[in-house]
């Protein structure tokens, strides 16, 4: 549970909430709910592995398909990478037809070649002056010198598990044994290969992912592969685990994607330009009209025009209260759609991401909030005014908080992205209920000293139960 000390009472609703059909999707006629964590819709099982024991764990699962398959260890690690590490589908396939698996993974080539070359086909010397030839299953035979300088160049590229043949066309891979074999004298460059090649395996299990913080090398072991918040015990860190980005509910990865690279790049500044400026009638130069006056004139071309009509400044006297008459014109009520439709867009987007980041904001400055809440608590105890315990349901509090803010953030980018309709209706009702508890819960939190305990864990339980109901449509 999130936070010791919570009330099982029910959130209560005003008069004019209670006119709404929504309330029974909040209610449900139940007057009290047990909040266990493993009532949250975040709620994830998963463990935090040293390096030592996500190998045991990929060596458990490569042990299974080598006794399966009478295979080596090398070929089995290359198939259930390929296959995500689903050894149950992998033994059942390659049991019912071995070479369609082994072609399919770029393993066999389907039939058996052998080129009695002469020479090395990359640096053309000849046979007698190479120290050793090596060839995959397609029979390209390659010196071992030039072997050494591709696969550096690969491993530098950050290629391990998919490094293929030298020659063009040629789709085989390398086993770890064939690579292996080449560096058998490079052992600097062995062990950054034995790296990348866990690195790729830990990356192609579905229910593996390292902790994204620099400098970390834990891997994360969940079971569930959906959208879920995990944090690294290690150094604290906590993100996604299925794209290993900052954590998002209740916005998907793929939207959430959309709206970070939306903010980051310049897509709004061309909605902006198509909002705030014309373009010069006579040079179709951009203008941006910086003062009251409707009298324009190009500062490239020197034309004067009216900013309202376009027409020409020099005819306009006799013609200026046609300014305001409408008058109908395709071209010019097509531009002028183009406009508003620019407009919209720009005030729809900045509709959601002024309140987006605001509560970002908001969490920067929850941070000393939860900093200033603890050495008042220290205080406290330090003054024999109660122990530490008497004191956490403060520290939970500002916690709580956080945590309820931090969800409502990530609602915004997945409002906006949502079509019109009931169910953008009953999500932004949602979102309002929620966003007025936590500002409740913020300014009872902002005056814990003069608010009661049991004011302050009630509110506590209401946010908490409009941050899960919200939640609850996200993760089914």
């Amino acid at each position: 549970m999130e936070f010791e000390g919570a009330l099982n009472v029910s959130p209560n609703v005003s008069d004019d909430e209670a006119d709404l059909d929504y309330d029974d999707f909040y209610c449900n006629g139940d007057s009290s709910m047990e909040m266990f964590e493993s009532d949250d819709p975040e709620h994830v099982e998963y463990s935090c592995m040293r390096v030592s024991e996500a190998e045991s764990f990929l060596k458990e699962t490569m042990d299974n398909v080598v006794s399966s398959l009478n295979v080596s260890f090398a070929l089995a690690k290359l198939l259930l990478y390929f296959y995500k590490w689903d050894d149950i589908t992998l033994i059942e396939l390659y049991s019912a037809n071995p070479s369609k698996v082994l072609v399919d993974c770029s393993v066999f080539a389907g039939t058996s070649k052998h080129f009695d070359s002469m020479s090395c086909a990359v640096c053309t010397r000849l046979r007698s002056e190479c120290s050793e030839m090596y060839a995959l299953d397609c029979g390209h035979s390659f010196c071992s010198t030039c072997w050494l300088k591709y696969i550096e160049e690969q491993l530098y590229n950050g290629v391990s598990m998919t490094i293929g043949c030298m020659e063009t066309g040629c789709s085989i891979l390398c086993s770890e044994d064939f690579v292996l074999e080449i560096l058998k004298d490079q052992p600097d460059i062995r062990e950054k290969y034995k790296r990348l090649i866990f690195k790729s395996c830990v990356e192609s299990h579905s229910q593996l992912r390292f902790c994204p913080a620099a400098e970390c090398y834990t891997v994360i072991k969940a079971e569930c592969q959906k959208a879920k918040k995990v944090t690294c015990t290690n150094c604290g860190t906590s993100f996604c685990f299925q794209c290993g980005c900052d954590y998002h509910a209740p916005t998907s990865c793929e939207t959430i994607r959309k709206w970070l690279t939306k903010c980051a790049d310049d897509s709004e500044t061309a909605n902006y330009i198509s909002a705030h400026t014309k373009d010069c009638p006579n040079c179709h130069s951009c203008i941006e009209k910086n003062g009251g006056c409707n009298h324009m004139q190009c500062a490239k071309c020197k034309h004067h025009f009216c900013w309202m009509c376009f027409g020409d400044w020099k005819t306009h006297g006799s013609e200026y209260y046609e300014c305001s008459r409408y008058k109908e014109n395709p071209s010019i009520a097509q531009e002028a759609a183009n406009h508003l439709k620019a407009r919209r867009a720009l005030e729809k987007y900045l509709h959601y991401y002024e309140r987006y980041e605001n509560h970002h904001k908001s969490l920067k400055l929850e941070e000393d909030l939860q900093k200033c809440i603890m050495k008042k608590i220290d205080e406290k105890v330090s003054g024999h005014e109660g122990t530490w315990i008497d004191w956490q349901y403060l520290h939970a509090a500002a916690k709580l908080l956080t945590k309820c803010r931090y969800t409502l953030q990530y609602t915004y980018p997945y409002a906006y992205y949502m079509e019109n309709g009931p169910r953008k209706e009953l999500f932004e009702y949602q979102q309002a209920q929620l966003e007025k508890e936590i500002e409740e819960l913020s300014w009872k939190v902002e005056r814990a000293e003069s608010t009661e305990r049991g004011d302050l864990e009630t509110q506590m339980h209401v946010a908490e139960f409009k941050r899960r109901t919200l939640l609850l449509d996200f993760f089914d």
